[in-house]
């Protein structure tokens, strides 16, 4: 072993990309954001479902019944690590399209929508 990890790479989609589909208004598409609650009291995004990692425990076992594994889901966090760890945990219970949001809300706010804290 070599110590590498042969998990399949996880999809990323920028930022500006996820601009787009939340404009297009597209019901099929699963926002979900991993962020603890105090962090959505300082900067959120309409329509994503919280499902904070601290609160694993609490949510794990409902995520197959709360989702649809074959629609598209977009995974958001601060800057995309804990979003990246989500997704290889969905992709893992059988999730077929998952994104992860590169750059977290972080990028979003530089990037695409200043309005939204830094934080």
């Amino acid at each position: 072993m070599t110590g590498k990890s042969f998990d399949p790479p996880i999809t990323q989609i920028s930022v500006e990309e996820l601009a787009q589909k939340l404009a297009s208004n597209d019901a099929s598409i699963q926002l979900v954001d991993v962020r603890e609650p105090q962090e959505l009291a300082i900067a959120s995004l309409e329509r994503f479902v919280n499902l904070p990692l601290s609160e694993f425990v609490e949510w794990g076992d409902e995520v197959p019944t709360m989702f649809n594994p074959h629609a598209e889901t977009l995974v958001l966090c601060h800057h995309g690590v804990r979003s990246a760890q989500m997704c290889q945990w969905l992709v893992a219970q059988g999730f077929t399209n998952v994104k992860n949001i590169a750059g977290g809300i972080d990028a979003y706010s530089l990037l695409v929508d200043p309005s939204v804290p830094q934080y």
